[in-house]
This record gives C-alpha cells, structure tokens and sequence, in this order.
C-alpha cells in the first residue's frame, strides 16, 4: 500500500494586549469552505516544515514566521481522510495587519483564489472548515 501524502496545517497565533489570537481566513468565492487556517500539501522530497512555510508565503504571504511546535494529531481526527496530516503552531511577533486579503500564489489547486484573512481569540469552540477542531485545545 503507498504511503499517503502529507499535508501541513499553519496555526499561526500572534500576541495582543494580553491576548493570543489565532490567523485565520475564508474565501469569498467559497463561503461554504468555511474558516479555515494556511494548510496545504507536502510535495515530492520536500521536508514537512520546508512545505508549512511554502504553503505560509503562498496563502496567506507571510515570510516571517516563527515556527514554534508540531502539534499532537488527535487519534482518529480526519481518519477517513486521504492525506497524512501534520499540525504546526507557528507564531508572528512585530506589528502584524489586522486583515487583509491574499492572492493564493503557486500552482496549486488553489491558485488564484483570493483568501480574506483577519485574527480570531483562540477559542476551542472555533469552527474550522465548518467543523470542532480539536487541535485548538492545544493552543488555548
């Protein structure tokens, strides 16, 4: 049996007059995606982390992150999925926009899009890609 692709997911956090805040986007072609947080596959011979930061610069066009952790998966979270999934905390210091929207860069699927990015609190109960995602708990 082949081994599945990897996919990296970027929970890019920054600090705010006391509060953590967590990076995320919508599509505004695609309301139905849902939030979502800068995710992405891994290519051919590319290193997880070389990929999380590919993927960074080419959805949300960040260079200046930190990467702070890989984050545990939870057992059986996305289990019927088709890719092999890695989570990563990454943090942004410095001054940072509060919103903005992004031309998604590269090659990829996704290329094209326009993501409408904005800081969220780090919240638990936050739904992304319209469902509990329970990597959050890691982050509160």
């Amino acid at each position: 049996m082949p081994a599945r692709r990897q996919r990296v997911l970027a929970y890019v956090t920054r600090a705010v007059e006391g509060r953590r805040e967590l990076l995320v986007f919508d599509q505004p072609a695609f309301p139905d995606a849902g939030t979502q947080v800068p995710a992405g596959r891994i290519d051919e011979g590319e290193l997880l982390v070389e990929g999380l930061f590919r993927e960074l610069h080419e959805e949300a066009g960040l260079d200046r992150a930190r990467l702070v952790r890989e984050l545990d998966w939870p057992d059986g979270f996305l289990a019927w999925s088709q890719y092999e999934h890695h989570a990563f905390e990454l943090a942004l210091d410095g001054e940072t926009a509060d919103h903005w929207d992004h031309v998604v860069l590269g090659d990829g699927d996704d290329a094209g899009y326009v993501f409408r990015f904005r800081w969220e609190p780090i919240d638990p109960l936050l739904r992304l890609w319209n469902r509990d995602d329970p990597i959050l708990e890691q982050l509160a």
